[in-house]
C-alpha cells in the first residue's frame, strides 16, 4: 500500500495497516541540525529518510506576482504585536472596506507549486492555499479592536472577511484547476484557541467565522478532495462543528492545553475525525529519552488510532528537539 493510498483511507475512516506518519514543517532554524544528524541536504530527503507519509505542498504568498510587488494584503500594520492596529482598526463605514485595494487573483502564479508536487512520488499531498482568515482579519484590525468590532460593528468585520475569503475561494479556484488530481487534500490553518479555551466564544464562531470555514471546506469537496484543519490551542469545544462543517481530520492535537488530551479526544471523537499530531512538542519531544517517545507513539497509536498520523503537536518543530528524538517517532510511527 503507498503511503498516499494508506492516508487517504485512514482519513476516510477505512480499515489500514498501520498509522500514518509526517515529520511536520520544520523551523528553518531547525533544519540545519536535522541535515547534519541525518546525512541529507533538503527537506524533502529528510522527509523520505524518516518515512513521511505526507507533503505538505502549497501556494505561498510568494505566488502572488503583483507588477509593482505588492503584497497579497497590505494590512497596514503598526507593529509585529497580536493588539497592533491594521488598516480597519478605525473602520465603522463598509464602503471604506470597499475601496480598500484588495488582491487581484490574476496575478497567482502556481508553476513553482505544481511543479513540487509533481515530483513528490506516491506521497499524500496537502495543499491548497493556507487560507489563516481568521488571522488576516484580526491583522487588518488588531485582535482586540477584530473581537471588540464584532459586537460594535459586525457589518465591518463580515466585509473585509468577505474580502479576504472570496481572494482565497478565487486562489483556489484557479489553484484546484491546474493542480487536479495532484492534490489530495486541503489542508487550511487557523488557530482557534489559546491553552486553555477559545479566543472567542462559540457564538462568536458561528456568526463570523464558521460560515466562511464552511465555503472554503465545500469548495474542497467539491473538487474532490478531503479537507485537513489546523488550529493550535484548546479547541474541544467546538470540534462537532468542525466535523459537522466538513473538517475530515485535526491537527495538531496541541497535547498539553485543556481538553485535548489524547483520552479526552478519541472518548468524544474517535471514528469521526481523523487526527494528526499530539506527540507534545512543549516537553515531551524536548527533554525525554528517545524510548520514552517511542513508549508515547506505542501508547497514542492505542489510543488513538488506527486513523491516526504520528506527527509533533505543531509542526514547525523548533531546535530545542533533538533529532534522535524525531528519529524515534519516526520509528516507532512505522513499526506494526
Amino acid at each position: 500500500m503507498t503511503s498516499r493510498a494508506l492516508i487517504q483511507d485512514l482519513i476516510a475512516q477505512k480499515p489500514v495497516p498501520r498509522c500514518g506518519f509526517w515529520l511536520g514543517n520544520p523551523h528553518p532554524d531547525t533544519l540545519p541540525i536535522y541535515y547534519a544528524y541525518f546525512g541529507v541536504q533538503s527537506l524533502p530527503a529528510l522527509q523520505q529518510k524518516l518515512g513521511d507519509d505526507l507533503a505538505w505542498i502549497h501556494p505561498s504568498h510568494n505566488s502572488y506576482k503583483h507588477p509593482e510587488g505588492k503584497p497579497i494584503f497590505d494590512k497596514k500594520r503598526r507593529s509585529n504585536a497580536l493588539a497592533a492596529a491594521g488598516a480597519f482598526a478605525d473602520c465603522e463605514d463598509v464602503q471604506e472596506v470597499e475601496d480598500f485595494d484588495w488582491p487581484d487573483p490574476c496575478y497567482l502564479d502556481f508553476s513553482e507549486t505544481l511543479e513540487l508536487l509533481r515530483n513528490r512520488g506516491d506521497v499524500y499531498r496537502a495543499s491548497g492555499f493556507w487560507c489563516p482568515f481568521f488571522h488576516d482579519v484580526a491583522d487588518f484590525f488588531g485582535m482586540e479592536n477584530y473581537f471588540i468590532k464584532m459586537h460594535t460593528h459586525p457589518q465591518v468585520v463580515h466585509a473585509v472577511t468577505r474580502k479576504v475569503v472570496d481572494f482565497y475561494l478565487q486562489g483556489n479556484r484557479r489553484f484546484y484547476a491546474q493542480a487536479g488530481d495532484l492534490v489530495d487534500a486541503f489542508f487550511f490553518g487557523n488557530d482557534f484557541g489559546s491553552q486553555l479555551g477559545l479566543l472567542i466564544s462559540p457564538q462568536q464562531f458561528d456568526a463570523f467565522v464558521f460560515p466562511y470555514f464552511k465555503e472554503l471546506a465545500d469548495q474542497a469537496h467539491a473538487h474532490g478532495y478531503q479537507v485537513m484543519l489546523h488550529s493550535c490551542g484548546s479547541v474541544f469545544s467546538v470540534i462537532p462543528r468542525i466535523i459537522e462543517l466538513g473538517a475530515e481530520a485535526l491537527h495538531p492535537l496541541q497535547a498539553k492545553a485543556k481538553h485535548m488530551e489524547a483520552e479526552n479526544l478519541a472518548a468524544h471523537f474517535k471514528g469521526k475525525i481523523a487526527f494528526i499530531g499530539g506527540i507534545d512538542t512543549q516537553d515531551l519531544l524536548i527533554h525525554a529519552a528517545p524510548q520514552q517517545i517511542r513508549d508515547e507513539v506505542f501508547r497514542l497509536r492505542d489510543i488513538l488510532g488506527p486513523s491516526w498520523i504520528v506527527s509533533p503537536s505543531h509542526e514547525a518543530v523548533l531546535p530545542n528537539v533533538p533529532p534522535q528524538n524525531i528519529a524515534a517517532m519516526a520509528e516507532a510511527a512505522h513499526a506494526t
